[in-house]
């Protein structure tokens, strides 16, 4: 069974959203399909896990191995790319056109 969109929330409410796992978007996006999420973080360990760049295998060489990657925002692009590290703009924070989807 399909969800219906939950629409007309703030950022605030979308973000609490996002933060239990649901897809959040604007209504005044141009872009068809496009919804932002959250990625949960986690620990890479380097003797076992794909460490993504060279700068990040730095940094788990210096801790021992392993690197603690934090908690961040997820795009889906429309053009079906993601977009790493989302941040949202000042008209994204004021806006009352946030949904789940």
């Amino acid at each position: 069974m399909k969800q219906s969109p939950i629409d007309g929330m703030t950022f605030g409410i979308a973000i609490e959203e996002a933060k239990k796992g649901n897809k959040i978007a604007r209504s005044g996006w141009n872009g068809k399909g496009m919804f932002v999420s959250m990625t949960a973080g986690r620990i890479l360990d380097l003797a076992v896990d794909d460490i993504w760049t060279q700068n990040v295998k730095d940094i788990a060489v210096a801790n021992g191995g392993i690197v603690e990657v934090l908690p961040y925002m997820v795009m889906k692009t429309a053009d079906n790319k993601l977009q790493i590290g989302w941040l949202a703009s000042q008209s994204d924070m004021l806006a009352d056109d946030w949904m789940v989807v």
